[in-house]
């Protein structure tokens, strides 16, 4: 939301400290805020800290030649080869595709960006960037803001170039089923993410949030968006004394699993982050964001319910991308309305679709109207969904069952002491069905998940303690059970595709 020339959605900022045009004015945010804290909400705002906008004034004045703010951006010399050509300085591609260095006549050297040429990357070896960086938390904390989600976290910091004699390195070839040099999956990125500073970092921010904390005792979250292993996503948390992040996002429902994976491969990602988790740190589960296809799309209309279920009934914190509580498809965009640089860069009209995240991006769906009712205009940014007549909020709400309200019952289930205190155990009870106990203090709820278009009857009393009748008390849209209806732990039957959460009845 912050100003910006949008060639990447907003995250090209090009002014730290002010809201951009289209979103309004600072006075309009404060109203915001107020209103929030008035309804006791909180209002989290992204961070985008790895890059700036090349229209911003600190790079134009990079480019006039003000030192300061020149040593606010990473820059290298080119290389020229034998018939007097310039090249970039190394291999290292974007993020969105093609070399991530473009050549600035005015400095005669090539500024790095990890995103689209837009994007300069800042460098976070200089002390003048770090603390300019505080001082843009400290100016919307001041303004009430209750936390940030820190974007694209594990691109802060390149390799220390004086390691390797004053040049950036190649990274080496990642190996991968990629004949494009020019992909990003080409390379094995070594030298540009997750370097050890980079946690550092993180810790360094935290200590400014827990400063604020001690003066008015709030506490300010840290969310951190990066897609890597569960060890190196652990690191975030803190190291010894030093805490970091109170949210690591665990992707493991994006990265790790889709509508394919077995039972099995879902009990494994889900027990990844809950192995490596600190024991005195919280849990999350993201099934959805703005950068991957809608859950609906990935799993399947089916599992809808059922991925909301493990979302917001197991231990910790639940995280939901806008329109995945109304079971929201990917939208269709054309080649001709994309906007994505991710799909542009490939320069391929026909399989542009693989690369794009626009199809997760079309507009919210709050009625059948216009626009789906997100728009008075003519033409919205990104088309509306096919499927908006009947997946919206307006009809939702309406229904008897429907995803939002089948939502709706599990944010308010997620409220009782058995899932905010409760312990957990989870089981593929075969290979199509998922299932898991949650108890505390003589309550005792099962959560079961049919992955696959077979019936199946269960043996639930696989789990301790769990025997004779189980409560429905909620179930998927398209099943059958009525809500209070008891069902035989030892013979439970589940049909395709079914969700069902469950209450030993005392």
């Amino acid at each position: 939301m912050f100003q910006s020339p949008m060639y990447d959605f907003g995250y090209d900022i090009a002014d730290f400290y002010a809201v951009h045009d289209e979103y309004g004015t600072m006075e309009d945010f404060e109203a915001l805020i107020a209103k929030a804290k008035e309804l006791d909400i909180k209002v989290v705002l992204d961070f985008v800290p790895n890059h700036g906008s090349n229209e911003s004034v600190w790079f134009e004045e990079a480019l006039r030649g003000h030192e300061d703010y020149y040593d606010y951006f990473v820059w290298e010399d080119g290389v020229v080869d034998e018939n007097g050509v310039m090249h970039p300085p190394n291999n290292w591609n974007s993020v969105f595709r093609k070399s991530a260095w473009e050549y600035r006549e005015e400095v005669g050297k090539y500024y790095l960006h990890q995103f689209v040429i837009g994007q300069p990357d800042f460098n976070y070896r200089n002390p003048a960037v770090v603390e300019e960086m505080k001082n843009v938390l400290r100016f919307w904390l001041d303004k009430g803001v209750a936390g940030f989600r820190i974007d694209a976290i594990s691109h802060l910091f390149e390799v220390d170039k004086e390691l390797f004699g004053g040049k950036f390195p190649d990274e080496p070839l990642s190996g991968k089923s990629t004949d494009d040099p020019l992909s990003y999956d080409y390379l094995d990125h070594v030298y540009t993410v997750n370097q050890d500073e980079t946690y550092d970092m993180v810790y360094q921010w935290r200590e400014l949030f827990d400063e604020y904390e001690e003066i008015d005792g709030l506490q300010r979250v840290v969310m951190t968006e990066a897609y890597t292993s569960p060890q190196l996503t652990m690191r975030y948390f803190g190291d010894g004394d030093r805490e970091g992040a109170q949210m690591p996002f665990n992707f493991v429902l994006i990265s790790d699993v889709n509508g394919q994976s077995s039972a099995a491969e879902i009990k494994y990602a889900l027990d990844k982050f809950l192995t490596f988790k600190p024991i005195d740190k919280l849990a999350n589960w993201v099934a959805g964001n703005h950068d991957n296809f809608r859950v609906a799309s990935r799993f399947g209309p089916k599992l809808v319910d059922g991925i909301n279920m493990v979302v917001l009934l197991l231990p910790g914190i639940a995280v939901t991308y806008m329109g995945e509580e109304l079971g929201m498809q990917n939208g269709f965009v054309s080649w001709e309305d994309t906007v994505d640089p991710s799909a542009c860069n490939t320069d391929d009209p026909i399989n542009y679709y693989q690369k794009s995240r626009d199809p997760e991006r079309t507009p919210f769906q709050w009625n059948s109207g216009k626009n789906a009712g997100f728009s008075t205009a003519d033409k919205t940014w990104l088309p509306v969904a096919d499927t908006y007549e009947t997946l919206n909020v307006e009809v939702q709400q309406s229904a008897e069952k429907s995803h939002l309200n089948v939502y709706k019952k599990l944010a308010a289930l997620r409220t009782l002491p058995v899932f905010r205190h409760g312990r957990f155990e989870s089981v593929a009870l075969n290979s199509d069905v998922f299932a898991f106990r949650r108890w505390h203090e003589g309550e005792t709820y099962l959560v079961v998940i049919n992955l696959r278009e077979h019936h199946y009857h269960l043996d639930l009393t696989y789990f301790e303690n769990v025997e004779g009748h189980l409560e429905v008390v909620i179930s998927s849209v398209d099943s059958t059970r009525k809500i209070g209806e008891l069902l035989e732990a030892s013979n439970l039957p589940i049909s395709d595709g079914e969700s069902l959460v469950l209450k030993i009845v005392q």
